[in-house]
């Protein structure tokens, strides 16, 4: 293993160094080829990792993951490819508005939102490898060199009784993380016309946030997502009776539509709310922002347009006094894209980490993802710091 390490080291120190001599002329980069990596992870849902190559022999990764089929976001990102190729690897905003009339049309907006914000999050890795710089260099500099990660344990728990969550939840806080999050309402019928049967599912759920706060103890923090599933009046009651967890926030109680149920919910509710993770760009963001629906946003990576767009949506939040916690259960590419727009912003909170999907997670990735007591520490390497272990994408390929 140490060998490992050191010969890795060794390759990374080389890499970094030839990823922008001083005697290239990194202005003229194009873009030429398109790999895409299917990964098997769990019944819900597979990785999509889209490897962009250029012109000047760079290559650079992103996250297409979750959001519609595989298939659909695969055609999108071949589309969308196929309007780059050829063109400059710092034509980011020229895709955007290549792609927002797709986007738009879309009956499932987040597979092209998706598609786009997959190729883009390559284009910056490209970017900081041909300038030799990370990538949260190229959106104003480090901030924050330690991004803060919670464990979203939804994912991973399978057992989703209230044993079953404590028991994830004791196995992250063993892995070092001090913030857990877990969406215990999941399995409310949307259909609220029977109260006695919509009731027995708000006791389950609630005892199932219980559950976690015992296990993970009073000082860590507990994050609960409601996933839309309540109307404003069993909103506003869990609100209340959720109120001895001491929660570090309540997401996303009723449907953003009408935006006036959660604004509602925000300005009664005595924990923080937050929510925002199905938003694309900056646009959509401003009626949710400017509707007080929530105290803290969660743009997500791969669904809001981008590592750019994001950037973009938390300069608007920190405008408005609101803080940002990026969503993303995501793998570890879309994991580091978010983490390095997160470093350079003023108003970041805290990010998401989709804790103990597969065993394996950490090696899809070269230099294998690391965090330290639920921590990321960012590198000064180039782009994203990373590259695709092809192996292991290969051998766990859907």
């Amino acid at each position: 293993m140490r060998r490992r390490r050191f010969l890795q080291s060794i390759a990374l120190a080389q890499a970094a160094a030839a990823a922008a001599p001083p005697d290239r002329d990194v202005s003229g980069i194009t873009v030429t080829g398109l790999e895409i990596f299917i990964v098997k992870v769990n019944a819900r849902g597979n990785w999509l990792i889209p490897r962009i190559s250029t012109s000047a022999g760079l290559t650079g990764i992103g996250d297409a993951s979750h959001g519609g089929g595989d298939d659909g976001r695969i055609r999108y990102i071949k589309q969308f490819f196929e309007l780059m190729k050829g063109r400059s690897i710092y034509d980011i905003e020229w895709l955007r508005a290549q792609a927002e009339p797709e986007i738009f049309k879309s009956p499932n907006f987040s597979t092209p939102a998706i598609a786009l914000s997959g190729i883009e999050q390559a284009l910056w890795d490209i970017r900081g490898k041909a300038f030799g710089v990370p990538a949260y260099d190229l959106f104003g500099g480090l901030l924050h060199p330690s991004i803060r990660n919670y464990a979203n344990i939804n994912r991973s728990t399978e057992t989703r009784s209230p044993e079953g969550f404590a028991s994830m939840a004791e196995r992250a806080v063993a892995s070092g993380f001090d913030a857990v999050k877990l969406a215990p309402f999941d399995d409310m019928p949307r259909d609220l016309s029977d109260a006695a049967r919509t009731e027995e599912f708000t006791k389950m759920g609630i005892a199932r946030a219980d559950a976690v706060r015992k296990a993970i103890g009073p000082k860590r923090d507990l994050l609960i997502d409601v996933h839309s599933h309540l109307d404003l009046d069993r909103g506003l009651q869990l609100t209340r009776r959720m109120e001895h967890l001491n929660l570090f926030w309540l997401e996303e109680v009723t449907p953003a539509k009408p935006l006036s149920l959660l604004a509602r919910i925000n300005q009664e509710a005595k924990m923080p709310t937050a929510g925002g993770e199905s938003i694309y760009g900056v646009r959509g963001f401003y009626p949710y922002i400017a509707a007080k629906a929530v105290d803290i946003a969660m743009p997500d990576v791969k669904y809001c347009g981008g590592m750019l767009e994001l950037k973009k949506i938390a300069a608007f939040c920190e405008a408005a006094g609101v803080l940002v916690s990026p969503h993303g259960p995501a793998s570890p590419v879309g994991n580091l894209a978010a983490a390095h727009v997160c470093a350079s912003m003023p108003n970041f909170q805290i990010l998401e980490f989709s804790y103990g999907e597969v065993p394996w997670r950490a090696e899809l990735i070269d230099p294998p993802e690391a965090l330290d007591m639920g921590y990321i520490h960012l590198s000064k390497r180039p782009g994203l710091g990373i590259t695709l272990n092809d192996k292991t994408a290969t051998r766990y390929k859907a």
